[in-house]
């Protein structure tokens, strides 16, 4: 139970560290502060999550130990998550495909019986079902806007879409059935993809293998910016 958890948070942290990248390059201001606030909602999920699995695991680690002192294999994020910003197109492929994804798991999750998993997912799809709008509406705006607009869109969500097949691969202990949630969240993105007039891409899924800690090259230059600061001074305090 412990790496499913883990996996959540870790989804969640990895996520938030990618939008952060974001601050003060985004195409607009407001898209630049709303990016921001996504990755925070995220962040705050990552916390509580983290929270949960040190609360389970009973072994004395916090947050920080979860988030700064793991070993680059021994996270469990979806290779998804992780994949670099590219342009805003790609961000927003990535952002709606997970956030679609996001939704419908804490749906499930807040109505399991697991009571700690349900109070971080309550509050959380609240959240998410604002990624979703937020992601959806960029995507029919730049997918149903200029011939070079639609292009970036579509070869954005090209290149995204082979990592989402390990989304709703099976994971040990799992409350939820990763692969019961693939019906609704395949809904909700065809009828963005109809309004953006983007086609769903016809590509070879990728193999996976983020939530047993294989994950691809660009994680490793990730994790050592997140974690930098902590491992050079640790224990320090603000």
């Amino acid at each position: 139970m412990i790496a499913y958890i883990l996996g959540l948070a870790d989804d969640a942290l990895i996520l938030a560290q990618r939008l952060g990248e974001w601050v003060s390059r985004a195409p607009e201001l407001e898209e630049d502060i709303a990016l921001a606030n996504i990755g925070l909602d995220l962040l705050g999920q990552a916390r509580g999550l983290y929270s949960y699995a040190g609360a389970v695991e009973g072994a004395g680690r916090a947050e920080d130990d979860f988030a700064y002192l793991r070993e680059e294999r021994e996270f469990r994020n979806c290779l998804l998550v992780e994949q670099p910003n590219g342009d805003f197109a790609d961000t927003i492929a990535r952002q709606v495909l997970f956030s679609a994804y996001q939704f419908e798991l804490y749906q499930a999750l807040a109505a399991g019986a697991d009571a700690g998993l349900a109070a971080v997912a309550a509050k959380a799809v609240k959240e998410v079902a604002y990624h979703v709008d937020h992601a959806a509406g960029w995507a029919i705006r730049l997918g149903d806007g200029t011939d070079e607009s639609h292009t970036r869109m579509q070869r954005g969500l090209d290149r995204i879409w082979p990592f989402t097949a390990e989304l709703f691969d099976p994971v040990p202990a799992a409350p939820v059935d990763p692969a019961g949630l693939r019906p609704n969240w395949a809904t909700t993105i065809d009828l963005v993809l109809a309004q953006a007039t983007l086609t769903r891409p016809d590509v070879p899924a990728h193999p996976g293998g983020g939530r047993d800690g294989r994950h691809t090259e660009h994680f490793g230059y990730l994790l050592a910016e997140l974690q930098y600061l902590h491992r050079v001074h640790p224990g320090a305090t603000w």
